[in-house]
């Protein structure tokens, strides 16, 4: 054993040298906080897909204190099409305790970083060994993947007592600690999971290039592509939504979700389970799907409702499979003017991109143009331009459907968004 420890983490971190990845956007000027950033977003993310995004987040928030001082829908807008909103819920929550509990600093303790919201045991390891050379192991896909093919390990890795029994492995696979100036943690941290990555991949492992073939026993067995095991096959459900979509010249209506749920704190459109044959009247619309947001007065407007059944499409969860069926709500109304002054509700409802503050704008009326060209022209456009929207705003927004929210929404959300700009 002693023999095989000594020649698989020599063995790896010379690969590393000739193969190993060392120009990613997060290996450069490294810090605690862009590691951490950059760990939380390969979770379930492949790395070519993470870096535009990376790139953008740290453009925005280049320090752990402008992540915590932003608003929430600014973190979702810059993490809309990565998935898994959670984990940037739990990174703004973990940046304004860093900034609270640890004056602004991202801690080197482990754990303190473990303590943080939406870091586990692998991710504190990762980010303290990869930051600071600190004598961590991880325990990412990546690695479960090399060490259940190195040493033959059978079973599926999730299952509590094999991820032990890998934890333990990692643990004294570890390189021995070193004099010399290189940062051995880190690059050895670095090494196992782009081995895992480029070399040992799931489907295609290069096994005739890999300098440790004579040393593994998955290869030996003809096991290579069998282990590590995968998840015992759920049949997992299929649910159906209606997302019911009240739109007003080219305007549509969204909410902000509850925090908690699927799409926690993104901006959606209305949802029921049933088919919404309730909606046949302009009063029964306002109080179902609007709600609070408009008043009676605004309904007093409404000439016509046009119901329009858009594409359904399937999106699917690692749980369950939902199949949405949007259906948009056209509104016609008498007095645009008006009722638009109605909607907009003293036109208070936008943040500058330019000034993180409330902007207060006059609905100005011409009278002397058309009142759809000057319900689009003027008020709307000037009003509800899907800038920074006021966080106070979460009983409901309009939002221009020609161009994309600058809040975060979700991938069926603008699929939605898609279908409606080929019709208007």
């Amino acid at each position: 054993m002693d023999k095989l420890e000594f020649s698989f983490s020599k063995s790896l971190l010379a690969w590393f040298e000739r193969h190993g990845r060392k120009n990613l956007p997060w290996q450069k000027n490294k810090t605690r906080y862009s590691v951490w950033v950059s760990e939380i977003m390969l979770q379930q993310t492949q790395v070519a897909t993470v870096i535009p995004f990376f790139e953008r987040f740290m453009k925005q928030f280049p320090t752990i204190v402008d992540l915590a001082n932003a608003p929430q829908d600014d973190v979702l807008h810059l993490w809309t099409g990565l998935g898994y909103y959670a984990r940037a819920r739990n990174l703004h929550k973990a940046a304004q305790i860093v900034r609270d509990e640890h004056s602004g600093v991202f801690p080197d303790d482990f754990e303190q970083v473990l303590a943080l919201p939406g870091i586990g045991r692998s991710t504190a390891s990762a980010v303290l060994s990869l930051a600071d050379n600190q004598p961590f192991v991880i325990l990412d896909g990546n690695v479960k993947r090399v060490l259940a093919r190195m040493f033959a390990i059978e079973g599926w890795p999730g299952n509590k007592k094999i991820e032990t029994e890998l934890w333990d492995l990692a643990i004294s696979l570890k390189p021995k600690d070193s004099a010399k100036a290189i940062p051995v943690f880190s690059h050895y941290t670095q090494a196992i999971m782009d081995f895992g990555a480029t070399f040992c991949t799931r489907s295609k492992p290069k096994c005739d290039e890999c300098p440790m073939n004579k040393n593994c026993l998955a290869l030996a067995q003809g096991k290579q592509h069998e282990l590590p095991h995968k998840k015992p096959k759920k049949q997992i459900p299929t649910k159906h939504t209606y997302m019911l979509i009240p739109i007003v010249n080219g305007r549509v209506f969204m909410r902000k979700r509850p925090q908690n749920g699927i799409w926690g704190g993104l901006w959606g459109f209305y949802e029921c389970e049933y088919a919404p044959e309730f909606i046949n009247t302009k009063q029964t619309l306002i109080n179902e799907v609007l709600g609070n947001s408009v008043g009676s007065e605004f309904a007093n407007l409404i000439e016509t409702v046009r119901k329009i059944e858009l594409n359904e499409f399937r999106h699917t969860f690692s749980h369950y499979h939902l199949e949405i069926s949007p259906i948009l709500f056209e509104i016609k109304t008498t007095l645009p003017c008006k009722a638009d002054s109605l909607l907009l509700g003293g036109a208070k409802e936008v943040l500058s991109n330019k000034e993180n503050v409330v902007r207060e704008r006059e609905v100005i009326l011409n009278k002397e143009t058309d009142y759809q060209d000057t319900l689009v022209n003027t008020a709307l456009s000037n009003v509800i331009t899907n800038e920074k929207v006021n966080n106070k705003s979460d009983k409901g927004l309009w939002f221009d459907i020609h161009s994309t929210p600058s809040v975060g929404v979700a991938t069926p959300t603008l699929k939605i968004f898609k279908q409606i700009q080929s019709s208007y």
